[in-house]
């Protein structure tokens, strides 16, 4: 395929100026396709599969997925510090894209908590409850109480939670104020907090992408369409130190964390 697409560039240059814009369409199509089908596979994995497997299984499965979903995207991932082998631990995150899970999942097994939007996405949302997702509302305060209980409870059994404390994706060049409410669990249950770091760039310039963000106005296909229709992407994930709350309240420990992953996010933008 890239043989055949260097061939029709070479011919544009040549004097059939719509060759290449052709090309590089019909070229991103067949990659949807791909992308499309390989999210299909998951369902049906999900559903017919992930029933007869143990956590550790699935857990492998998972990854295996998300790795082969960013090889799909050409997307390059880079992780630098320690991902977590275990739990119970807390993960905060900036958050870019709906691709910030994937990211997350093809480097360690965690459950995530996301908006309830996501639950009901076709496909997404069966992918998501199937790797154990906590769905919560975010506008509703009551609903962030019980997702903050049933969130202990996870940790309580010694599960790696991860959740984008921002509550909407933004551009990545900077990390919005976090809210405090789901740090509560790990401080209810002693559970360290581990901050993370998200950057999205081009492979070529090293400079900041754009390409994956997921706001405003985006659609889940459009985002896809874009990626596929950029240069190579680099997604690098970096893992602070550990840290424990230390008799900090929620607020000023979630504003801490904050600090925490701007200084990890300026660290990777500055290397």
């Amino acid at each position: 395929m890239q043989a055949c697409a260097l061939h029709v560039c070479a011919a544009s240059q040549c004097g059939s100026g719509q060759m290449k814009p052709i090309a590089l369409r019909a070229r991103a199509s067949w990659k949807m396709a791909g992308v499309l089908w390989h999210l299909v596979r998951g369902w049906w994995t999900v559903v017919l599969v992930f029933p007869g497997l143990t956590t550790s299984q699935k857990a492998e499965r998972i990854r295996a997925w998300a790795l082969a979903l960013l090889e799909l995207l050409a997307i390059n991932l880079v992780v630098t510090g320690r991902p977590p082998t275990q739990g119970p631990l807390l993960l905060v995150c900036n958050h870019i894209s709906w691709l910030d899970i994937y990211v997350i999942y093809a480097t360690c097994h965690c459950r995530f908590v996301a908006k309830a939007d996501v639950g009901r996405w076709p496909l997404i949302g069966t992918l998501a409850t199937a790797a154990g997702t906590l769905f919560i509302e975010r506008e509703s305060r009551r609903d962030a109480s019980r997702v903050v209980h049933r969130m202990a409870s996870c940790l309580h059994a010694g599960d790696v939670i991860a959740v984008f404390p921002e509550g909407t994706s933004s551009d990545g060049l900077h990390v919005l104020p976090f809210h405090s409410n789901l740090v509560q669990a790990a401080i209810a249950t002693n559970a360290p907090v581990q901050p993370v770091a998200l950057r999205f760039s081009e492979v070529v310039s090293d400079t900041h992408s754009l390409t994956p963000c997921y706001i405003n106005s985006d659609t889940l296909i459009g985002s896809i369409w874009r990626m596929l229709n950029a240069p190579p992407l680099c997604a690098t994930l970096m893992f602070g130190e550990q840290q424990s709350a230390q008799g900090r309240g929620r607020r000023v420990w979630s504003a801490d964390l904050r600090l925490a992953v701007e200084a990890l996010r300026a660290r990777a933008t500055d290397s």
